[in-house]
Order: structure tokens, then C-alpha cells, then sequence
């Protein structure tokens, strides 16, 4: 996203940018905000660097204006708030720049304070998601309430806060209150057809590339949706994109066979999720109870996974002989799992068809369906090829979808974004309401 500011700033020296990200790719340069005034190096811009930190350089040279956390952020199952303050008026560099996340001041491990400032600045551009140039260090990540306020330098709390109902989880605050300055904006990415409609007054919109309403997610601070685990990914190493919903198999797995895995495992209840398939080689959908396998264990090693076979329809549990279950399936197919861990049934749907007539597959010996309370990790979404690379799992687990939904259904409490009715076919179960994995089921429904 980008603006061009046509008014004098409120100040040259004073902002606060406050913003809600969820990373996707790890290891990876990426350049949240960025603005250059093209004469100099002097320019401002927040990115995360190669080894995951976070980094701010404040209008200054390469090197002099920089100010970086000591600490590593590696969660991309997580929310990070992000508050960088500054004020190159103030006396010293620990007072000209400070960032917070989560709520937590961060200890700077080099800290170069600022100069005038080049973001929110009249006649250049500032950009979103892109270095100052627009050519490199693009985001991969979600991002959520963007608030810029153009002449103060606030603190965390103008932004978020604990309150009673969750003391230790930091909760974003409606910051409509807030007087944003002459160049401030906030941008709620609400309107879908409007991705940087400025709510804060001012009218300051950012013009989107490559951004459609499509890449709008559900997946917010404040109701966290299940992605896949790009920390779980083995064998030959799979590439994850659009917010780690996407899933391309690489490499030869040597006999094993390459996998991917989600973020959040749950012991009860009832879940679903979609895949929608890109096929070279055979594939295998299903779960798994291992978070972290050993490198060196196949998706249907003894006791770990139960998983439904794209080429011939059946279905394995722990790697014991391969069962009749349903159809074969195959390019543009969209899968539906079906977990269902009060009753330890698994069920697997086609194009939105329940298959084996709604006779779930009874799940034995893996102990994230048996025992969940025996310390397992946990039942998690599973998919993977067999030996060889090519094949691509496109994931919709509510929040976010690798791939376009036409139909809009959300499940039974009225979450996510599916292209099937969680709720909708016939199950030999008791109850029906299939939920998305995120942490308003979760805190509703157990799990």
C-alpha cells in the first residue's frame, strides 16, 4: 500500500505507528512501513531482519539511526502488537525511540534514536508492506488496525490493554478517540473492496497493489485462527505462502513421505477445515498426533496419523493396511476433515459430500483421540505426498484460505469463511456442529 501525502505533517520530529501483525515466512527481511526522501540514505522505515528481530531506523544513515530488539520474534501461530514511538527532539537516544509488543517495552540491543522524520511526510511516498523503493523485503504476514498518529509520541496503552475478562492476553482498544495529526490515518482493512480506506478523519487512503478482497482474512488479534506450521515442515522442506495456507511439497523425501502440519492441536470436540488440492503425486489428507515429529518418521508411521488417499479413496490408520472409504480425488477437489474427538470418529468429505455414507473411521492407538488427557500433544490437521515433490495443498481453516471462496459458510457459532457448511451432510456422530479451529471456539467449546 502506498500514499502520497500532499499536506505539511503536523511534526517533522513526532509520530507513533501502532500495528497487529501475525508472521508468515520466518528468516526473511520484511519491511512493515517504509518512506525515503530519494537524495540521501535518510529514510524511515520498521522491518523484521533475517534473524527475526525487529528493527527501526529512524531517518538516519545505514547504520547510525538504528535501533533493534534483542529479542527474536518466532511465533507464526501468534499475534504480535508493534508500537514504535519516537521524537527526535527528545534528549538522548533511549528517549528518541521507543518499541513495544505486546504491551512489553523492548530492550534494545542497538539503539541510534531518530532524526527528522520521512514517513508521513508531505510530498513523499509512504509505503506499506514494501521498502522505501517498493521493489524488495515485501511482508508475508497478516496485518490488522494500522493507526498512525502524526505529532505524538504515545505509549503502548493508547492501543491496547489488559483488562479483567483476560488480564494476560494484551487486547487491542478502540483508538477512534484518538487525535491522529494533520498525516495520521487508521486503517481497520474492514471494507474488503477498500483495503486502505482511511477511518480517522482524515481521508489519508493508501492505494493497494496486488491486493484483492480476496486477501481480506477473519484471522484477527481478537479471535486467532489454526494456519499451517512452518516450524513443522520436514522432509526435503515444503514452501508455505498466503499466511501459511498454502503448501507446496519440494524435494524427494527418500522413501518417506513429505508432510506439513497445523498450528493448534486440540483434545475435544468437533473441527474442521478444508483442502483444496494442486496434484503431481499421491497425496494423503488427514490428522496426526505428533506436533513435532522426528525428521526421520513418515506421515504414516505406527501410531501417528490417520490419513485419506488421493488415488484410490482409502484410508490408512497407523500405517496399518489401507481400508475402502471413498471416492479418489484429485486436482481442484476440495477435501473436508471432519475430527470429531468425543466420539474418536474422523470423517472426510469431497466436494462437499461426506463420504462412506457418514460412517465415520473409528480412530485407535493414537493417543491425542484415546487419551488426550495422558499428556498428548494433541490432534492436529495433517497433509502430505508420498516420495516425491509437486503437489500443492491449498488450506481454508476459517480464517484465511489459499484459495478463492465463493459460497461464504461459517460454522455453527457463526466463525469462518468455508466454501462448505461445516454443519451440513451425514454423520454417524450424535451432533453435527463441526467448528473452525480458533480461539473464540476454542474458549467456547473446549478443545
Amino acid at each position: 500500500m502506498t500514499r502520497a501525502f500532499d499536506a505539511t505533517q503536523t511534526s517533522t520530529s513526532t509520530f507513533t505507528i501502532s500495528v497487529w501483525v501475525k508472521r508468515g515466512a520466518l528468516g526473511t527481511r520484511q519491511s512493515i512501513f517504509a518512506a525515503y526522501d530519494g537524495s540521501s540514505e535518510a529514510g524511515d522505515d520498521l522491518e523484521f531482519e533475517t534473524d527475526d528481530t525487529l528493527s527501526y531506523n529512524g531517518s538516519g544513515s545505514s547504520s547510525s539511526k538504528v535501533n533493534t530488539t534483542s529479542a527474536k520474534f518466532r511465533d507464526p501461530s501468534a499475534w504480535y502488537h508493534i508500537v514504535v514511538a519516537r521524537n527526535s527532539g527528545a534528549t538522548g537516544a533511549s528517549n528518541q525511540v521507543k518499541i513495544y509488543v505486546n504491551g512489553v517495552l523492548q530492550t534494545l540491543g542497538t539503539n541510534g534514536g531518530c532524526d527528522t522524520s520521512q514517513f508521513l511526510r508531505n510530498g513523499l511516498n509512504s509505503r506499506i508492506g514494501v521498502n522505501q523503493g517498493a521493489t524488495q523485503y515485501y511482508v508475508d504476514m497478516y496485518m490488522a488496525e494500522f493507526v498512525a498518529i502524526d505529532g505524538q509520541m504515545l505509549d503502548h496503552t493508547s492501543f491496547g490493554e489488559f483488562d479483567e475478562d483476560s488480564p494476560t492476553i494484551w487486547k487491542p482498544k478502540d483508538v477512534s478517540g484518538l487525535t491522529f495529526g494533520t498525516n495520521g490515518f487508521y486503517l481497520d482493512f474492514e471494507d474488503s473492496g477498500d483495503l486502505g480506506d482511511d477511518e480517522s478523519g482524515n481521508t489519508n487512503d493508501f492505494t493497494e497493489t496486488n491486493l484483492a478482497a480476496a486477501d481480506q482474512a477473519t484471522d484477527t488479534p481478537t479471535n486467532n485462527f489454526c494456519t499451517g506450521n512452518p516450524l513443522a515442515n520436514y522432509h526435503a522442506g515444503g514452501t508455505y505462502s498466503e499466511g501459511n495456507c498454502k503448501w507446496v511439497s519440494g524435494g524427494t523425501a527418500g522413501g518417506n513421505t513429505l508432510y506439513n502440519i497445523s498450528t493448534v492441536g486440540v483434545t475435544a470436540g468437533k473441527w474442521y477445515c478444508e483442502v483444496k488440492m494442486k496434484q503431481s503425486n499421491t497425496s494423503m489428507i488427514g490428522i496426526t498426533d505428533k506436533e513435532q515429529p522426528d525428521s526421520s518418521e513418515a506421515m504414516t508411521q505406527s501410531n501417528y496419523a490417520a490419513a485419506y488417499k488421493s488415488n484410490d479413496g482409502k484410508y490408512i490408520v497407523n500405517a496399518g493396511s489401507a481400508t475402502t472409504y471413498g471416492d479418489s480425488y484429485t486436482t481442484d477437489d476440495i477435501v473436508g476433515i471432519y475430527i470429531d474427538l468425543d466420539n474418536n470418529k474422523l470423517y472426510f468429505g469431497k466436494n462437499g459430500t461426506v463420504q462412506n455414507s457418514g460412517t465415520g473411521i473409528t480412530i485407535t492407538g493414537i493417543s491425542a483421540m484415546t487419551s488426550p488427557a495422558a499428556g498428548s500433544q494433541g490432534c492436529y490437521f495433517i497433509g502430505g505426498t508420498k516420495d516425491n515433490g509437486g503437489s500443492t495443498f491449498e488450506y481454508n481453516f476459517g480464517g484465511c484460505s489459499a484459495f478463492t471462496v465463493s459460497s461464504a459458510n461459517s460454522d455453527a457459532n457463526g466463525y469462518g469463511n468455508f466454501e462448505y457448511d461445516p454443519s451440513s451432510g451425514t454423520f454417524d456422530s450424535a451432533s453435527k456442529d463441526f467448528l473452525a479451529i480458533c480461539t473464540k471456539n476454542l474458549g467456547s467449546d473446549g478443545g
